[in-house]
């Protein structure tokens, strides 16, 4: 995970005695859905990205359980005589607490004596078992062996330090939880956790290029079949609608596209996070920022491809200016709602959640975006809502790139209202081409606002599970 040199070593170190070498490059994979890595090597790398850091206490629920005969559920010999302390649990009471050797002396004591060339761990789990058929006499033995564990030394010894810490804690609750936060450090600096997780996250992207491609593909066949439908229009009344109506298109497509991309991002990978995070591994701010950077070629390619593709088919504005000035807001409004989409995605607990908000948050915003409603008709106790929408700023901008500049429009009906020119049109909408900088500036701000909004979300929620 970093870079310094002792932490290469510890990496190296663990990748060799969990037997991870083989699989060091391959994807982990999701069980079911993307082949990967095996059960076996997906329990080691869990348990090897938890020692990684070097943590002063761990908590381990069946660490081995899952893997191969080598490292069976139930542990060896030779990994029992590496514990220095056992607890022994049964029918809820502490049977045993100890050093093995303490273990070896106590239920000698008791007349069970661990027979030669026998594991001390299936001697005691057998020894606090409750066989079918027996429960009574099982039960008897047990609370007959934590009644003794109970009255000796050893267990007074244990009962009374227990009861100091209890005292402790709760005399300096509040002061220790203050110095918890205080002092929860990271294992690295921020530049190496930026470097390691921007690298990872990169990794994510690219190992998956089944995704990539049917994302461009996508955009590909859309792009052609509104190029299609909108091919070649001409600049008289029925054009300057259906010009209006693809542009507000390449608006929709690219928010529901984006939005519906990330947003599973954050909220699917929430719990590995969250653990990763608890271990001192990498900072909030670092996670979002690099994985939303990881994601940004492809934000910034699929908006540039659609538009290259439909802009000519449609017959807009025939200007190299013009056509990246409608690149550039296309891939703004992507980013918005990309944004957006992290929003979603940092605020929900769970996949299903987001994809059960995203459409009707979404739909509101469409609906100010000026193509729907006339801006000018939008109630004054709904105005603030539009200054929210992407849609409104998006199209404002893409139509005075387009109609601004055209000086004459034809009228081929003299029964139907026709706008003389390009400005007629953006009076009609109620947009002033005077406000293009700030359309471009608004949807600037929104990226901005909603990305610190997605970044607060998801710090709150590692503050609540710290807490």
């Amino acid at each position: 995970m970093y870079h310094n040199s002792k932490s290469t070593v510890r990496r190296d170190y663990n990748i060799q005695n969990l037997a991870l070498t083989k699989c060091r490059n391959t994807i982990i994979g999701i069980p079911g859905k993307i082949k990967g890595i095996s059960g076996g090597e997906m329990k080691r790398l869990s348990f090897a990205s938890e020692v990684l850091t070097d943590p002063p206490l761990m908590l381990c629920d069946e660490p081995t359980s899952g893997l191969d005969s080598y490292m069976a559920h139930q542990p060896s010999s030779e990994l029992f005589s590496m514990f220095s302390k056992i607890l022994l649990i049964a029918e809820g009471r502490v049977a045993f607490m100890g050093s093995t050797e303490e273990a070896d002396e106590f239920f000698k004591s008791l007349g069970a004596s661990c027979p030669n060339n026998y594991n001390p761990a299936d001697f005691y789990i057998q020894l606090l078992a409750v066989v079918p058929g027996r429960e009574y006499a099982c039960r008897h033995a047990i609370h007959k062996v934590c009644d003794q564990f109970e009255c000796s030394n050893l267990g007074k010894k244990i009962s009374k330090k227990v009861e100091n810490i209890i005292d402790f804690v709760e005399e300096n609750h509040y002061k220790d939880k203050n110095m918890q936060i205080k002092n929860f450090t990271y294992k690295a600096s921020w530049l190496e956790q930026f470097k390691a997780v921007l690298w990872r996250s990169w990794l994510s992207v690219i190992k998956e290029p089944i995704l990539i491609k049917v994302r461009l593909l996508q955009t590909i066949m859309v792009s052609l079949l509104i190029g299609i439908i909108y091919l070649n229009q001409k600049l008289d009344q029925d054009g300057v609608m259906n010009i209006n109506g693809a542009l507000f298109i390449f608006l929709t497509n690219m928010t529901f596209q984006n939005v519906f991309a990330v947003i599973h991002v954050f909220c699917s990978e929430l719990p590995i996070f969250l653990r990763e995070h608890a271990n001192g591994m990498y900072r909030t701010e670092i996670y979002f920022i690099c994985k939303t950077m990881a994601e940004a070629p492809i934000f910034i390619a699929v908006p540039f491809i659609f538009t290259i593709i439909a802009y000519p088919m449609i017959g807009l504005y025939p200007d190299i200016k013009h056509f990246f000035t409608t690149v550039g807001i296309v891939a703004l409004v992507a980013n918005v709602s990309t944004s957006f989409g992290y929003l979603i995605s940092c605020t929900s607990t769970h996949l299903s959640m987001a994809l059960s908000i995203g459409p009707p948050v979404i739909i509101p915003f469409l609906l100010f975006g000026g193509f729907f409603l006339n801006t000018a008709s939008v109630p004054i106790y709904l105005k603030w809502f539009s200054y929210l929408s992407w849609f409104r700023y998006g199209n404002e901008a893409l139509l005075i790139n387009q109609w601004a500049d055209i000086k004459s429009i034809n009228c081929t009906r003299s029964n139907a209202s026709c706008p003389k020119s390009g400005l007629m049109v953006l009076q009609t909408l109620n947009f002033n081409k005077d406000f293009f900088w700030m359309d471009i500036c608004a949807l600037v701000v929104l990226i901005i606002v909603f990305r610190i909004v997605s970044l607060l979300a998801l710090i709150y929620k590692t503050f609540k599970k710290r807490n």
